[in-house]
C-alpha cells in the first residue's frame, strides 16, 4: 500500500478518494483498497515525514516531502503485481460480474413489477445453472 502511495504522489498531489481510485484503474479494477487501509497509511506516512497533508475544499490533499521523494525512488508497480496475480479467464468472470452489478441496479431502480418477476426468476435459474456447473465432475 505505501509504495502504491509514494508513486502515485510522486506524480502528483492527490487525496485519498483520487488515490483509490488511481490504483483501481492502474490494477485494471482488480485492487481497490478501502479507505480503511489508505487512510491510516496516509497517516502514518504524515507522522514519519514522507507526505505532508493539506486541507482545502472539503478534502486533504497529500504531497510528498523530499523524503518521501527519496523513498519513492525506483520501485516497481505494485498494482501491475497484482493485476497480473489473476489468471486472465477469471479476469473476463470479474469483468462480467460486474458488468452484471451494473444491469442490476439499474433494473432495481427503474424495473416495473412485470420486469422485478422477470429478474428474480432469472436469477434464481442463473444461481441454479452455477451450482450446476460446480457439481459436475471436471
Amino acid at each position: 500500500m505505501r509504495t502504491a502511495l509514494l508513486l502515485l504522489l510522486v506524480e502528483e498531489p492527490r487525496n485519498g478518494y483520487q488515490l483509490i481510485e488511481e490504483i483501481g484503474r492502474r490494477s485494471g479494477g482488480v485492487w481497490r483498497p478501502s479507505p480503511g487501509s489508505v487512510y491510516p497509511a496516509l497517516q502514518q506516512m504524515e507522522d514519519e515525514g514522507l507526505v505532508t497533508g493539506e486541507e482545502g475544499g472539503g478534502s486533504r490533499t497529500y504531497r510528498l516531502t523530499e523524503e518521501g521523494r527519496r523513498r519513492a525512488g525506483e520501485r516497481a508497480e505494485p498494482w501491475a503485481d497484482v493485476a497480473r496475480c489473476i489468471p486472465q479467464d477469471r479476469d473476463e468472470l470479474r469483468l462480467l460480474w460486474g458488468q452484471l452489478n451494473e444491469a442490476f441496479l439499474h433494473l432495481f431502480q427503474v424495473a416495473d413489477d412485470d420486469q422485478v418477476v422477470q429478474a428474480k426468476r432469472l436469477l434464481k435459474k442463473t444461481r441454479q445453472a452455477m451450482f450446476m456447473i460446480l457439481s459436475e465432475d471436471g
